[in-house]
């Protein structure tokens, strides 16, 4: 019989329902990740879709907030589902005083650990992990063997297989080795995810391709926080926008600055 962890949960998502800073548990305001205009004053997020998408410029705190959440999950901050440790950053996390998912707290119903946290940086050392994993178990299903396709092909195989079971799912730009047209088919992987109804996408994004998947919540991180914006006010729409416009001149006038 299986046990009651393991058992599906009868609720659609989103299971993570809302985050918040704990300031009592900061000990110094002036260390990051709290120095971040993000955390500066009350940070808190609600989840009210399945599918929540974060787009804003680097360094402004996108990567770091998803680890953070990923951490809340229960999953590695280099990226893996619950149990997977591909990378050993204790001494990192420990100088951080335990990193941003310390100072956080959280709102589930019900709370939830299964799913995957996907970062592009680590994806080659969490796919040789499950291979390792698949290989040293002999009673195993055979490796998956992720890395004997192309980084494209490899990235939407791994999608394929852990991205459709219930739980919930965090992609720090998923983009990265994905052409166009390979962004098509994610959003098809993003729809049949929507619709099995028991899976929680939060991601961030640099791709307006991504960003305009319907029936999600989208927000933009910037130096103030984090606000609603549509698809068509984001600064990397506008700018392919004007790209598409006049290929020439947009590639002319941004060397010439």
């Amino acid at each position: 019989m299986a046990s009651r962890r393991n058992r599906p949960i009868n609720l659609p998502a989103p299971y993570l329902k809302r985050i918040w800073l704990e300031p009592s548990r900061i000990t110094d305001r002036e260390a990051y990740p709290f120095c971040l205009p993000l955390l500066r004053d009350d940070f808190e997020l609600s989840f009210e879709r399945a599918i929540t998408i974060i787009v804003g410029e680097n360094g402004t705190g996108k990567s770091t907030l998803l680890e953070a959440i990923a951490a809340l999950a229960g999953y590695d901050e280099a990226g893996g589902g619950k149990g997977y440790m591909p990378v050993d950053h204790t001494d990192a996390l420990e100088k951080m005083g335990g990193g941003l998912s310390a100072a956080l707290r959280a709102s589930w119903l019900p709370r939830i650990t299964n799913g995957w946290f996907f970062r592009a940086e680590s994806f080659f050392s969490v796919a040789r992990y499950l291979d390792k994993a698949a290989l040293d178990d002999p009673f195993g299903p055979p490796p998956p063997d992720f890395l004997s396709h192309s980084h494209g092909e490899g990235f939407l195989r791994f999608f394929e297989e852990r991205c459709q079971r219930q739980g919930i799912f965090i992609f720090d730009e998923p983009e990265s080795a994905l052409s166009p047209a390979r962004q098509i088919e994610f959003l098809k992987l993003m729809r049949r995810m929507d619709e099995i109804g028991h899976c929680q996408i939060i991601m961030a994004t640099h791709a307006p391709v991504l960003m305009a998947y319907p029936n999600a919540t989208l927000l933009r991180l910037t130096k103030y926080g984090l606000e609603p914006v549509t698809v068509r006010e984001t600064d990397h729409y506008k700018v392919m926008r004007e790209f598409c416009d006049d290929p020439d001149g947009f590639v002319q006038a941004a060397i010439e600055e």
